[in-house]
């Protein structure tokens, strides 16, 4: 009888004298992305790391707590994402991304204006006219038509631009007579009025809105960051956060200070980051008592960037270019210093010991910005590897730029999901080789330029349309840009995963499925090393785990609501 049980509990896994675990995963394809790309069909975890990779026989070796079976699904490690705005929403806001016809954004506007009262500001982010029926951008007369007596700012998708209707222009005093900003575009129509549309400088108009307050942004917010597993992100780098509490952050992120609050509290529930950080201004970083890098595995400093910001965006457009838009002679977008000016920002943050990772999108603007980059850190080398990089990185670059970055160890940090989610709006401004090499991947990497990847905004946050964007190099409008930028997808999960933590240091303790490192790890529904390039825009995560905790399980959970929709194919 004894012996009887003895050879059940072998057969089972539990052997007498087994080693304990906490989980075991089996019967899967398990891809570690390390040095060899080594593939498991098993892998032991005890505690927050993992213990062992190997066959079926760790079931056997081991006593584990909790088994799961993949049932032939593909487990890679968690997505990381080096530049993602996460933001809290304001009770003046209005879920702008969600529309998908100008009558539709109106009707919010309405309901929002009966909510609040007439004369209260509203707002809202995330509109596209690409997913829009009317297939055009809404305009001034489309929200004075919604709310006449309130004033109403919508910021589009990106951020660098957005439309205001007539009371909000009033109270900003802009009007037929006032001119283009500095570093921003008002847009008029046929008979010279401001349409509405202003591209950069929307802050004339949004810092007229009375701040929101972090009690009331942060249920919100923190709905967002337990988005972020849904769709496999077990880090993140956070853009946009002030190191001062009472400034007003960008958009609407909460400062440093809060987001130590935050996860303080319930860290557990959200993704691993580090935390870009505005530039304060002269003086402050030499007085802040910490540097990028500060804190733990769970939440620390990272680079100064996003603000300020070298040149514009597509999305408004006004990214800075070597040559001339598409239909619009003598105009090249803008870039927002002067070279001498912006040496002033990169010397003090190489003189005190900060990362830096400033804005970059135009080819004019990342060269000059590369080319600040590289002074500084000579002026000022520091200690060690400082791994500067360039945020977004989104026009091919010349060779010799290329190879400066590279001989600096200047990284990129790109956003390839830009190639799905504007395609239209590159046809629209660029042309010839700008517009086919945009987003570009393969020629960087081959000037051994290191990058990275991620998502920037909420739309296309989930990664496989940066995947899909990186091999297909087809945009949701079926336009193919030049193939010969396109990566195989093993390299481009590669760029997804074990590249972004080089940006973070952290490239020891996770990045990649090997014993010892942290088990963030995501089971994926489909194998996107094998399957046709098209399946990637179906992908879902199964499952998703941080420090061995399973944080998000999709039969549990529901999709995520970043799951595309028929309208946004």
């Amino acid at each position: 009888m004894n012996r009887l049980i003895f050879v059940f509990l072998a057969c089972t896994g539990v052997a007498r004298g087994a080693e304990p675990v906490d989980l075991i995963l089996h019967a899967g394809k398990i891809v570690t992305q390390d040095a060899r790309n080594s593939t498991y069909s098993a892998i032991a975890i005890r505690g927050d790391r993992i213990l062992e990779l190997g066959g079926e026989s760790l079931i056997r070796k081991y006593s584990a707590s909790s088994v799961v079976d993949l049932k032939g699904r593909t487990v890679i490690p968690g997505f990381m994402d080096t530049h993602l705005h996460v933001f809290g929403v304001s009770r003046r806001s209005v879920p702008a991304a969600e529309a998908r016809s100008i009558a539709q954004l109106q009707d919010m506007v309405r309901a929002k204006a009966r909510e609040l009262g007439p004369g209260e500001w509203i707002i809202g982010m995330g509109w596209d006219e690409s997913l829009l029926s009317d297939h055009r951008r809404p305009l001034r007369a489309d929200l004075d038509a919604a709310a006449p007596d309130n004033p109403v700012i919508l910021h589009r998708e990106g951020g660098h631009s957005g439309v205001a209707n007539s009371l909000a222009l009033k109270l900003a005093k802009l009007g037929r007579n006032s001119p283009d900003p500095a570093n921003g575009v008002f847009e008029r129509d046929a008979s010279g009025e401001l349409n509405g549309i202003i591209r950069e400088r929307t802050d004339l108009v949004s810092d007229l809105v009375p701040p929101a307050t972090m009690e009331e942004m942060r249920e919100s917010f923190i709905a967002e960051l337990k988005e972020l597993p849904r769709v496999g992100l077990t880090s993140v780098i956070i853009a946009g956060a002030s190191l001062d509490p009472k400034a007003a952050p960008f958009g609407t992120t909460p400062s440093w200070e809060e987001l130590q609050d935050l996860y303080a509290k319930r860290g557990n529930e959200f993704p691993r980051a580090a935390v870009q950080i505005i530039y304060p201004g002269p003086g402050q970083l030499e007085k802040y008592p910490h540097r990028t890098g500060w804190g733990d595995n769970r939440l620390r400093l990272g680079a100064i960037g996003e603000g300020p910001v070298v040149d514009g965006g597509f999305t408004g457009p006004t990214a800075c270019t070597f040559h001339d838009y598409k239909g619009q002679p003598g105009f090249r977008g803008r870039c927002f210093f002067e070279p001498a000016k912006l040496d002033t920002i990169t010397e003090d943050v190489a003189r005190n010991g900060w990362q830096l990772g400033l804005h970059m999108i135009g080819d004019r603007g990342i060269t000059m910005g590369i080319e600040s980059y590289v002074k500084a850190l000579k002026k000022y080398p520091g200690k060690g590897d400082r791994r500067w990089y360039a945020s977004h990185f989104t026009m091919q670059l010349a060779p010799q730029t290329l190879d400066a970055m590279a001989a600096n160890g200047i990284y990129g940090s790109a956003q390839p999901n830009f190639t799905w989610s504007l395609s239209e709006r590159y046809r629209e401004t660029l042309e010839g080789d700008a517009l086919d090499q945009i987003n570009p991947v393969a020629t960087p990497l081959r000037h051994k330029v290191k990058l990275a990847f991620g998502a920037d905004y909420p739309l296309t946050r989930h990664p496989r349309y940066g995947l899909y964007s990186a091999v297909t190099r087809k945009g949701k409008d079926g336009y193919q840009f030049a193939k010969s930028e396109a990566v195989p997808i093993a390299e481009a999960i590669r760029l997804y995963t074990a590249a972004p933590p080089l940006l973070t240091w952290e490239e020891k303790p996770k990045g990649t499925l090997e014993p010892g490192k942290l088990a963030d790890l995501i089971v994926l529904d489909t194998d996107p090393y094998t399957s046709a390039p098209d399946k990637l825009l179906d992908m879902q995560v199964d499952l998703t785990m941080i420090g061995g905790r399973i944080v998000h399980d999709r039969l549990r959970d529901g999709p995520s609501k970043y799951e595309p929709s028929p309208k946004s194919r």
